[in-house]
């Protein structure tokens, strides 16, 4: 497939991202210039509190800029009504889901809400993006289980299927693989690489696997106290970004493997 590298899907002006705290806005960062290709896996990497998910928050419109803009196809996000931009953004969060008897099926059918009707009858193409993305995600087997009985790494894929059901150019995954194992992480990762692929759809994810971002990704967003960088593995690397993430630790980042290391004693 090939990439119209000139197809800017979500950007950012001089952004500004925060909170609000005592009444007053706290400033996590400023300054944000971005500009994200459609079709691409976005890594977003920092060290834990440093405002990734309130970064990805803000590239959502659940919370709001302190200043500046952003866009997403060339539209301004506060443009958007929420029922347009669930039809052009999907998020998955780390919250855990309410109680329910909703089998896989039913989940992955809610990312269709923004298209069906007002009692939510599902039309034939419904159904179709719904089978599409079970199968996408290969989970074909889990369709008919009950979701509260599934394990961490199998309720994540139906939750990136529920994703791919709702048909949005873009879709923002905040810490995905937080609660799994290392083969599960794996598998989740190389999920997201190969939908990217098969679908031309932008995938942004927040991660504390920097090792397997790097790898995988096609473009890092690295957050640290004072900055953000973005650019490819290779770009960042040439500029020597990943030496100071870890002062004063037993890691080390080896610029031949592009992988941090333990630090010989």
């Amino acid at each position: 497939m090939i990439k119209n590298t000139k197809n800017i899907i979500l950007k950012t002006d001089n952004l500004t991202i925060g909170y609000s705290q005592k009444k007053r806005n706290k400033i996590v960062l400023s300054k944000i210039n971005i500009a994200i290709e459609s079709g691409t896996l976005i890594s977003v990497l920092g060290k834990n509190g440093i405002g990734k998910s309130t970064l990805l928050r803000t590239l959502s419109k659940v919370q709001k800029p302190i200043s500046g803009f952003v866009y997403l196809d060339e539209q301004s996000l506060d443009s958007y009504s929420e029922s347009a931009l669930s039809k052009r953004l999907s998020l998955v969060l780390t919250e855990r889901l309410p109680e329910s008897q909703l089998t896989v099926f039913e989940l992955i059918a809610l990312g269709r809400q923004p298209y069906t009707n007002w009692i939510d009858t599902l039309s034939r193409v419904d159904l179709e993006k719904i089978d599409t993305a079970i199968k996408q995600t290969e989970i074909t087997h889990l369709k008919n289980e009950l979701f509260y009985e599934l394990s961490d790494g199998q309720l994540q894929r139906v939750l990136i299927a529920r994703a791919l059901a709702q048909d949005t150019a873009v879709i923002i995954l905040d810490e995905p693989t937080a609660h799994l194992d290392m083969y599960q992480t794996i598998n989740i990762f190389t999920l997201l690489q190969k939908l990217v692929k098969e679908t031309n759809k932008t995938i942004i994810i927040s991660s504390h696997e920097i090792n397997l971002a790097l790898k995988l990704s096609d473009q890092i967003i690295l957050m640290t106290e004072n900055n953000l960088q973005f650019g490819t593995t290779a770009a960042l690397v040439s500029q020597n970004i990943f030496d100071t993430i870890f002062p004063d630790t037993l890691l080390k980042f080896d610029k031949s493997l592009e992988q941090f290391v333990i630090k010989s004693s």
